[in-house]
């Protein structure tokens, strides 16, 4: 198989999460890396080995060898990026979101179409084998239908008012935080799981700190460091939210958020019910799937790749009693996309989130911030 040329825009978290599961996989090559300090970007091409550093976007979309770029960067630079990676004629793969609103997604998506270039957002938890596992069993009609879905996200990390990173700016964020945040994760996994739409919503959302403080010297995202000196600031989005759900076959349900929520760290869970049992699945235990039952013990599968579906046995690369989490599943993501890059297959089915699907997951986002203001439902 050919070598695949990649280049990364940013080198904070999400970057070296990106490089170091790309470095996983031996026909893709990492071969420039931007950011705004040259000096940043050469540490980080000297820690991986990468052969260009830059200090601009246009110099790494300017090297004709680099054929897919990753889009690494804060929400507000995703939907500019993207448009220049498109306009480029380099294949993209973003964090998500998509872009700041679906007027800009939509525009995006319109864009990648016309060029006809592989584009992806980086939804990774529907990567994970025990998430595939749900979705076969679901599409198997093992259990019988659906009837109810339940769960949400959350995290504790901006829990105290001291607690500020740049998500916290909407400027920077968008008009959404918690939801865009995280609940675009869960949002996207349970509709791939279900292979179903989310058509309505109705929400709640909290801002548990309408003032926080703004360190001068800024930290990264998860940081819990304290800091002495800082301004206070107003905050315009939201720390927590409850949304009710409908689908687009009038299946019900709800999920929550929150970024507040003390000792959950990533706590991505859900609980989908259905005639003749439940399926039950928490992240932070991610090799494990509980399977509910009334008439007969309940089941707790545990991952290995004897035991589960075709589908599943794909997304796991190590035996049973080997546990597999959020890297392997980021790991995955970039094989499925990085097998439609190399594919001249073009009826091949792939299972990544394109663009298409990230703007899809903004029309809810938008959605969900209507209802929360007019406190009723509103349609995606």
């Amino acid at each position: 198989m050919r070598t695949i040329k990649v280049g990364i825009i940013g080198s904070g978290f999400s970057a070296t999460s990106h490089i170091e599961a790309l470095k996983r996989i031996p026909y893709v090559e990492v071969m420039g890396v931007v950011s705004r300090s040259l000096d940043k970007a050469k540490k980080l091409a000297e820690q991986y080995s990468i052969k260009y550093a830059y200090d601009t976007v246009r110099d790494l979309l300017n090297n004709k060898d680099i054929e897919v770029v990753h889009n690494c960067t804060p929400n507000f630079l995703h939907y500019q990026l993207n448009k220049e990676i498109l306009k480029s004629g380099k294949h993209v793969l973003s964090e998500k979101p998509l872009a700041l609103n679906s007027i800009e997604s939509e525009e995006l998506v319109r864009l990648a179409n016309e060029k006809n270039l592989i584009n992806g957002i980086c939804f990774n938890y529907r990567h994970y084998p025990m998430i595939e596992e749900t979705k076969a069993r679901i599409a198997n009609n093992e259990y019988g239908k659906p009837h109810l879905v339940s769960g949400g996200y959350v995290q504790d990390w901006c829990l105290y008012s001291s607690d500020y990173s740049w998500r916290m700016d909407s400027s920077l964020n968008g008009p959404s935080r918690a939801v865009a945040d995280i609940g675009s994760h869960w949002c996207d996994t349970i509709q791939m799981i279900l292979g179903k739409k989310i058509v309505r919503v109705f929400a709640d959302l909290i801002t548990v700190h309408s003032r926080r403080q703004k360190p001068y010297k800024e930290d990264s995202t998860f940081s819990n460091e304290r800091h002495e000196q800082f301004e206070e600031v107003s905050i315009d989005t939201e720390d927590a939210g409850h949304v009710l759900i409908q689908f687009d076959d009038g299946l019900k349900g709800m999920f929550h958020v929150s970024q507040v929520s003390a000792g959950k760290k990533n706590h991505f869970h859900f609980m989908i019910s259905m005639s003749d049992g439940t399926i039950e699945w928490d992240q932070e235990k991610p090799n494990d799937l509980w399977i509910g039952k009334r008439a007969q013990a309940s089941e707790l599968l545990v991952k290995d790749p004897n035991l589960l579906s075709p589908e599943a046995q794909a997304l796991t690369h190590y035996p049973g009693g080997h546990q597999e989490g959020w890297p392997d599943g980021l790991k995955n993501l970039f094989i499925n996309f990085y097998d439609h890059v190399a594919s001249s297959n073009s009826n091949k089915k792939y299972n990544y989130s394109t663009f298409e699907d990230g703007h899809y997951i903004m029309k809810i986002i938008d959605a969900i911030l209507k209802s929360n203001e007019r406190g009723q439902w509103v349609d995606v």
